[in-house]
């Protein structure tokens, strides 16, 4: 195989898979709390003709050398977990957190995940549950029936009026969960995240203290995908595409024309 054919192929690969990852971006430029994500490359292995240094003669070295490279792959995908834009609902159970760290999630085998989405809401015993699964709030707060107001407070401090009393009632405490290495966080769908062997132990704590972000009721922190810039990079792998396929289509064309004249 000419060597320009595989090299084209780890391109048209790189390319294809720099396209979905910017398609999964675009198709989620209006989930709440989702995190861009980013294809990281390398090039391939080389094939070294003439080592730098070599000796060219007796008295003479080699000032740089003659290598061949193999191409390029995608060796990781990274999520860019900058802020996102905060939206106001006005929704009590609503809620977005501004800075570092995530709100944590019991899975149904007991497990913890992890969120930047803020939309909750109760299940039939009351509890602040995740709208979609039904997945509950951690550590576990109960809004009675009786509650006419609830609040929460920057540092994550739940509390509501309750009929017929006049103090509001403390009904528990919303902590926010950080992690040394974020980008080592595996997503796993439905807004989460599962900790790894490389994104450190969880380090939870009263929000805005120790470097933590604060809780901000009634509001949604949006997704960080920049449409604009998701198009222009949409349009680089695309034109990258479309010059691998110029080489592997000039190749043939090229190995077609030797094979005509033998």
């Amino acid at each position: 195989m000419h060597p320009a054919l595989w090299i084209s192929k780890t391109g048209l690969d790189a390319a294809q898979t720099d396209v979905s990852v910017v398609s999964n971006n675009l198709a989620n430029a209006s989930t709440v709390g989702f995190k861009k994500d980013r294809a990281v490359f390398e090039d391939l292995l080389y094939q070294n003709i003439n080592q730098p240094g070599g000796r060219s003669s007796a008295d003479t070295e080699l000032p740089s050398g003659l290598m061949l490279g193999a191409g390029s792959k995608v060796v990781a995908t990274q999520k860019t977990h900058t802020q996102g834009g905060l939206i106001t609902t006005g929704n009590a159970l609503d809620m977005s957190i501004q800075g570092k760290g995530f709100f944590e999630i019991q899975m149904p085998d007991g497990s913890a995940s992890f969120t930047r989405n803020g939309q909750f809401t109760l299940n039939d015993q009351g509890q602040i549950v995740t709208p979609g699964a039904g997945f509950v709030l951690q550590p576990v707060i109960t809004v009675p029936p009786e509650a006419q107001q609830i609040t929460i407070s920057q540092e994550g401090e739940v509390s509501a009026q309750l009929r017929a009393q006049a103090e509001p009632q403390v009904l528990g405490q919303i902590n926010i969960t950080d992690f040394i290495n974020p980008v080592g966080l595996q997503p796993i769908g439905q807004n989460l995240f599962v900790e790894t062997a490389v994104s450190g132990a969880p380090v939870q704590g009263v929000p805005g203290l120790e470097g933590l972000g604060t809780v901000s009721q009634g509001s949604l922190e949006t997704s960080n995908v920049n449409v604009t810039e998701e198009l222009v990079n949409l349009i680089e792998s695309q034109r990258l595409y479309e010059m691998n396929s110029k080489v592997i289509s000039s190749v043939d064309q090229m190995l077609g024309q030797v094979i005509q004249q033998l």
